[in-house]
């Protein structure tokens, strides 16, 4: 008889472990509480204008190819893409603008003709960035922290003959500083550290690893859009026999002794929102919960030893995004699009010190119909628009959302010379509390605890449980970390702890 598995939650690392789990002759059956899967990396439309609701760039493709891989299967025939000829649009209010070409000597000569910061500044600090990489990839990201034989084995030692060059005792603003003279360049490099929702000024540099991806092996695009990820793996998914049930809310980790022993939980109808019975197994003997870790022992393991100094952490950055039709066409805009504060220390001030909004946010666009054109009505375009928020502690939101729409259109319509608000046929919004809710991410975190010390990479919680043998976690808020990358590497971890 098969081995049965359960995964709690259908976001891209509990689906990425279903399909792993299946490979290994696992029954597996997936539990969502919501009636759509992908978690963050999902969509909707409004009007004729589609859009991602998460998720926006895509790096490291080949960890998704991977799964098709090892399930025998042609990653082309299920999910495509194209490797992006720029990463980014930059724009400042006093009127500079700068393209960030994938070539990197393009990128750097542009910085130089730009911001008169010597190309090779750029070009070294590049190289540097794929030096972090190597030496942490192999060390920190494929493997579990939490595991003794992590530490002595080729990789480890190489990655200790390295370590002086992973910058751990200096923050990524520091380093930046040092490196670059035109504090413009600075700021583009520092904001690399939202993508894991910390703060370039607290940051240790280490995380001056993150522009190798996007530079130095790219940035990329789904053809389909990003929720195309998640359609072709849960497409994948099904072909291995893997059951998704939607609607199904786990109410509890059952457990008997040192064992999880199963789940409770209800379903409703996609239809009339009441109870229904599900035909599934309620013992298992594997369990994967792809839920926040915060949520997973507060709620579903309330009576479990609370691992209390991991779940007390700091947590990261939330979002505040709106959704907009734009019924109009802007050239100058690309895929993805920054337009800078004037005083980027004092955002974060406000984002991590007072968690709150600043008045004069770095506003980021991304607009997929520039390279799917089928996203929005034609003439107009599909605008996602983030500013980075402090995560949910009870902030007055609607206050802070009525004010900050005013200073997104304001900015933004400053440095495009029109009036934005003129042009909004459609809007919807998510902000740190609809995140919380419809991700059960605590506190509307994005990426689980902050990474605003140099610790942080210990202070996430493991891949596995301690106390019951037969408990595993993936997702954005245990190791190796958050976005659509390392949530998949969560899952391969876990699978693989599952087999020794």
């Amino acid at each position: 008889m098969k081995k049965t598995a359960a995964i709690i939650g259908a976001g891209i690392a509990g689906i990425a472990s279903a399909i792993r789990l299946a490979n290994k002759g696992y029954d597996v059956h997936v539990f969502e509480a919501n009636s759509y899967p992908g978690g963050k990396l999902s969509s909707f439309e409004v009007k004729g204008y589609r859009f991602d609701a998460g998720p926006s760039l895509f790096t490291l493709p080949h960890l998704v190819e991977e799964l098709f891989e090892i399930s025998g299967k042609n990653p082309q025939a299920y999910f495509d893409y194209i490797r992006l000829d720029e990463a980014c649009r930059y724009f400042w209010d006093d009127g500079v603008r700068l393209t960030a070409h994938a070539n990197q000597r393009a990128f750097a000569q542009e910085i130089e003709e730009k911001l008169a910061e010597p190309a090779e500044h750029v070009l070294a600090h590049l190289e540097d960035s794929a030096v972090k990489y190597n030496v942490t990839e192999k060390l920190f990201l494929h493997r579990s922290l939490h595991k003794i034989s992590t530490y002595f084995n080729r990789d480890a030692f190489k990655g200790y003959a390295n370590m002086h060059r992973l910058d751990a005792f200096t923050t990524m603003n520091s380093a930046n500083e040092r490196r670059f003279q035109n504090l413009r360049v600075v700021q583009l490099f520092n904001r690399y550290a939202t993508y894991n929702g910390s703060d370039p000024y607290q940051t240790p540099a280490t995380m001056n690893i993150i522009p190798h991806l996007e530079y130095n092996i790219g940035a990329f695009f789904p053809k389909k859009g990003m929720v195309s990820i998640t359609e072709s793996l849960v497409k994948l998914a099904e072909e291995l026999g893997v059951k998704f049930y939607f609607n199904a809310k786990v109410e509890k980790i059952e457990t008997s002794g040192n064992q999880v022993a199963g789940l409770k939980f209800e379903q409703k109808s996609d239809l009339s929102g009441g109870r229904s019975s599900l035909v599934a197994p309620r013992f298992f003997d594997v369990v994967v919960s792809n839920m926040d870790v915060v949520n997973t022992f507060r709620k579903l393991l309330p009576e479990a030893k609370q691992p209390e100094r991991i779940l007390r952490q700091p947590k990261s950055s939330s979002a505040l995004i709106f959704y907009w039709g734009v019924k109009k066409s802007f050239a100058e805009l690309g895929l993805h699009n920054i337009f800078f504060s004037n005083n980027y220390r004092a955002e974060f001030e406000h984002l991590f010190q007072q968690k709150t909004l600043y008045s004069d946010p770095t506003v980021y666009i991304n607009i997929t119909s520039k390279h799917k054109p089928d996203d929005a009505p034609e003439g107009g375009e599909n605008w996602f628009i983030l500013v980075n928020a402090p995560n949910n502690e009870g902030q007055d939101w609607e206050a802070l959302i009525k004010q900050s729409r005013q200073d997104v259109l304001r900015k933004v319509s400053h440095n495009l010379g029109v009036n934005i608000a003129d042009f909004i046929e459609c809007e919807e919004i998510l902000d740190p509390r609809s995140i919380e809710s419809k991700t059960s991410s605590s506190q509307g975190a994005l990426y689980g605890n902050s990474s605003n010390n140099r610790f942080a990479a210990f202070l996430r919680h493991a891949n596995f449980s301690r106390e019951f043998k037969n408990l595993y976690f993936v997702g954005g808020s245990v190791h190796p970390g958050g976005g659509i990358p390392l949530a998949i590497l969560s899952a391969k971890i876990a699978t693989d702890l599952i087999d020794s």
